[in-house]
């Protein structure tokens, strides 16, 4: 029986990318030594978009559980029987309805243990909306699926980590949305996961202010000075290493986030444009707080390009990996507590 990590695989929108990025992933043999994958969809479907992008020599191994698994295969789940439409560039129904249908099934396993991580392609969220799916985003049905508390929309590369404290609402339930107590929530969140998923020892985090120039000691607006400022206190004597708040504009054309391990946006824009520029298209989104891993590429549906063969892969790879490294840095916190001689061990390893 293999040991690989098995990575379960959302398809998301038909009409849209991500098919596509997900085929161009699996289709370099070598990333099947890292883990098993095991997409959530349609083998029809999937040979639309193939032939679509004129890709002649890839399969998927079809499967009905998890557990029947090919390690060396890249593995298809069939969600559902009847044929579809596939409408590329198009948003419908259609689209939705089948992103759902593949996303329920995937969180199934993951929720029951079958898989070991969940990495989603992009969904519209207007058509996704459905009796079963009353949600802002994959974010808020994974919180709701697994019963979970807090989370923090966490988005991640290589040199840079930056989270939100409010998610996908308007921007003018922003300031009513933030609190002392949800701010400190977040911070928290931050602090715990990059500890336990990215083994960072005394983690550094930047706060945002959310006002321009946060606040400008009142003058442009009190919540910097009467919400951030207090939060930053309260999570400081709570443990957690973290400063500001800062004026967003200089403290990213500055690169001060170069400084810090993590930084806390105080909405969606404020921190998701920086990130997705420095990020350059290598950006993951991963849902901190979750008992369960799930990450996600950091782009849309992509109907603009759907069936054109110019979507980029990378963030989409980028996202299984990321899933695969928290997966294994939490499994080894778990040895870590639970063993004495391997925390010793380990402990010297990290040094």
């Amino acid at each position: 029986m293999s040991d690989k990590l098995k990575i379960g695989i959302s398809i998301g929108d038909v009409n849209g990318i991500g098919l596509e990025v997900i085929i161009k992933t699996l289709l370099d043999s070598r990333i099947l030594e890292y883990f098993t994958p095991i997409v959530y969809g349609n083998t029809k479907v999937a040979s639309f978009h193939r032939k679509a992008l004129g890709i002649h020599d890839f399969s998927f191994n079809v499967i009905n559980t998890a557990e029947q698994a090919h390690s060396r295969r890249p593995n298809m789940i069939n969600c559902w029987q009847e044929d579809v439409k596939v409408s590329l560039g198009e948003e419908n129904e259609i689209g939705g309805k089948y992103a759902f249908l593949s996303l329920k099934h995937a969180v199934d396993d993951l929720v029951a243990g079958h898989i070991d991580a969940l990495v989603t392609a992009p969904i519209n969220k207007h058509n996704i909306q459905r009796e079963e799916f009353e949600f802002p985003g994959h974010t808020e049905y994974l919180q709701s699926r697994t019963v979970s508390g807090d989370v923090l929309m966490f988005m991640i590369s290589d040199n840079l980590r930056v989270g939100v404290a409010t998610g996908h609402i308007p921007v003018k339930a922003i300031a009513s949305a933030l609190s002392v107590d949800a701010i400190v929530s977040k911070l928290a969140l931050m602090d715990a996961s990059l500890k336990k998923d990215f083994w960072i020892q005394k983690p550094k985090i930047a706060v945002l202010g959310l006002n321009p120039h946060a606040g400008d000691n009142g003058l442009i607006g009190v919540e910097d000075e009467q919400i951030v400022t207090p939060a930053i206190e309260q999570a400081k004597a709570a443990g957690v290493f973290c400063f500001g708040p800062y004026a967003a504009d200089g403290f990213f054309a500055s690169d001060a986030y170069t400084k810090f391990d993590a930084v806390l946006a105080m909405y969606h824009d404020q921190g998701l444009i920086p990130f997705k520029h420095i990020a350059s298209r290598s950006g993951v989104n991963y849902t901190a707080g979750l008992p369960v891993v799930r990450t996600s590429p950091d782009h849309g549906t992509g109907y603009d390009i759907a069936g054109k063969n110019i979507a980029s892969e990378v963030s989409f790879r980028e996202a299984i990996f990321a899933a695969i490294h928290i997966v294994e840095h939490r499994r080894e916190q778990e040895l870590l507590s639970s063993n004495p001689l391997v925390t010793r061990r380990l402990s010297r390893d990290r040094d």
